[in-house]
């Protein structure tokens, strides 16, 4: 009886993507046939149907989610039950100390900061809370610091470079917060100043991307030696519906402007902007949450492996040259889209020409 009553708020806790509709008629199929064999005298009589059913919906994952569209991959990024920093925190690190504070104003619970273990290196943990149930969520502002945060991860990654202990930055948030007083606190300097002294740490440092990387406040502990994104999670100088808001004047549009960011896993490692896409679960990481850590945790250890044979000099050094690189590739494409586009010039849309924005800055009066 526990066991039922557990399969059932399982399923009914199960959420759906939009895109996600057939999967989840299947899955309904699927667990009504299972009811059926629960209260059947004769059990096990619709395995083979529930078995048909599990293969169309593999059949169906598969083609869905090799062909995501970057729109889809932000909603999958944003899926409710995508793991996020406490559970790599319980599944991927041992001996977890976790260090408060950042000696100026306070505590921010958005940034956690903790001394810990993976596989047999003690590393220094640096990762962006979203929070899981609505108390938490609210406490650490749905996973945007603020820049006593940044102070804080700064703090801890300076003590982690004093005793030579390698860095694994967590990164999964749609943003720095934007309130009144984080900007008063010094938001952006204190992003600034992390992106300035984490490129010249003296340690080695990894950065994972695991959901969202939005902007600056991915940034703010997004520079590191190797960089990595999950498969379905993005990392974007802006939300796709802020951009949309800026270009347009209308969050509708942000499908539009997913696919103009190159937001995606794949399309940021052609730019190389990240050195590697680690896989997903079939169904994304929400799916299967253990095999999403594993992975992850083996490309960690893998890469500081890699890392900690480096010498130092060399290590910063070669960091420095990263980030000089960052946009060489984006102006090659730059060159090859302004030939496009001077052979084929675009016409402007009639609600974005210069009279429909005069228009609207002039009063109708004015107009009679």
């Amino acid at each position: 009886m526990a066991e039922e009553i557990k399969n059932e708020t399982a399923n009914k806790m199960k959420q759906y993507l939009p895109f996600e509709e057939e999967v989840a008629a299947i899955d309904q199929q699927i667990e009504d046939l299972k009811k059926q064999d629960r209260s059947n005298s004769l059990q096990g009589q619709n395995a083979q149907q529930i078995r048909t059913l599990q293969v169309r919906q593999t059949d169906l994952l598969k083609q869905i989610y090799s062909n995501l569209t970057p729109w889809q991959t932000v909603q999958v990024a944003r899926h409710p039950q995508r793991p996020i920093l406490g559970d790599y925190l319980s599944l991927m690190f041992k001996d977890l100390h976790e260090m408060h504070g950042d000696r100026c104003f306070g505590d921010d619970p958005a940034i956690v900061t903790a001394l810990g273990q993976i596989g047999h290196q003690k590393v220094m943990v640096i990762g962006q809370n979203k929070g899981k149930d609505i108390n938490e969520k609210v406490a650490c502002n749905f996973g945007c610091p603020n820049p006593e945060g940044y102070r804080k991860a700064l703090a801890k990654m300076k003590f982690a470079e004093k005793y030579n202990i390698p860095i694994v930055a967590l990164i999964d948030t749609p943003g720095a917060y934007p309130g009144i007083g984080a900007e008063e606190r010094g938001q952006a300097q204190a992003i600034a100043v992390n992106l300035m002294e984490m490129s010249r740490l003296r340690t080695p440092v990894v950065c994972v991307i695991i959901g969202e990387g939005g902007s600056g406040g991915a940034l703010g502990i997004g520079i590191g030696d190797k960089v990595a994104i999950l498969e379905h999670s993005y990392y974007s100088v802006i939300s796709p519906e802020g951009c949309a808001a800026i270009l347009w004047h209308d969050g509708t549009q942000a499908p539009v402007a997913a696919e103009a960011l190159k937001l995606t896993g794949r399309d940021l490692f052609k730019l190389n902007l990240v050195d590697a896409v680690i896989p997903e679960p079939l169904g994304g990481a929400h799916r299967n949450i253990h095999d999403t850590v594993y992975t992850v945790e083996q490309y960690i250890t893998r890469t500081l492996a890699q890392l900690k044979r480096t010498n130092l000099d060399k290590l910063v050094s070669d960091r420095y040259e990263k980030l000089r690189n960052i946009g060489t590739n984006c102006a090659k494409a730059q060159e090859v889209a302004s030939q496009y586009t001077a052979e084929t010039p675009q016409e402007i849309p009639e609600r974005l020409s210069i009279k429909a924005q005069l228009n609207k800055t002039v009063p109708e009066k004015a107009l009679d």
